[in-house]
């Protein structure tokens, strides 16, 4: 599968974003989503996951109670919602899928995601 992120910007600190992914190719219902991001000079880091159909969500500490992430399989596309943005959070933002027949396995790790988009920078400023 393809990917394609956008929705990035340049936000003050407590304002929100709404990042998207849209993907081109087939069977996307069993793929694994899930969003990273990557701030200058530091190594790509996992934000947030959801697993197929049903779609059980997972979130970093950092992400908790603050982003969101969803899928619509109908429309091959994948969001993050992120609220209550800090400067800390400036970053590029990466989407990635992993094609999964079946359940389980790690989400976490930049290795277990076989799809890529090309990122979207989000900027906060303070």
């Amino acid at each position: 599968v393809q990917l394609q992120a956008s929705g990035g910007g340049l936000v003050q600190a407590g304002g929100s974003l709404r990042l998207s992914c849209a993907a081109s190719g087939r069977e996307f219902s069993i793929y694994v989503l899930g969003w990273f991001r990557q701030a200058p000079g530091k190594e790509r880091k996992w934000v947030a996951a959801i697993r197929q159909s049903g779609g059980t969500t997972y979130y970093a500490d950092s992400a908790k109670g603050r982003f969101t992430i969803s899928r619509d399989d109908a429309e091959n596309t994948f969001d993050l919602q992120v609220n209550s943005l800090k400067p800390e959070d400036t970053a590029v933002y990466y989407c990635a899928a992993d094609r999964r027949p079946n359940f389980g396995g790690s989400l976490v790790r930049v290795a277990d995601y076989g799809s890529w988009g090309q990122g979207t920078l989000v900027t906060v400023s303070s």
